[in-house]
């Protein structure tokens, strides 16, 4: 297994963007909140996380293989 020294930003990132993640899928498949708000707020949390942690993954890769 290969390891990698990431700083502490970094790895605050990646762990915002999962939570991101993770709190557009509950908002998504709860029901506390309005349909339509809920829907969006959901959404925008997901994409935004999914989206953000395509760079991040990226960086780290590059780190890994190079």
């Amino acid at each position: 297994m290969k390891q990698v020294k990431l700083p502490l930003p970094k790895l605050a990132l990646i762990a915002a963007t999962r939570g991101m993640v993770g709190a557009g899928a509950a908002l998504l498949f709860g029901n506390r909140l309005s349909e339509g708000r809920r829907k969006a707020v959901g959404w925008t949390l997901f994409l935004t996380g999914a989206i953000s942690t395509v760079p991040l993954a990226l960086g780290i890769k590059k780190q890994i293989m190079g």
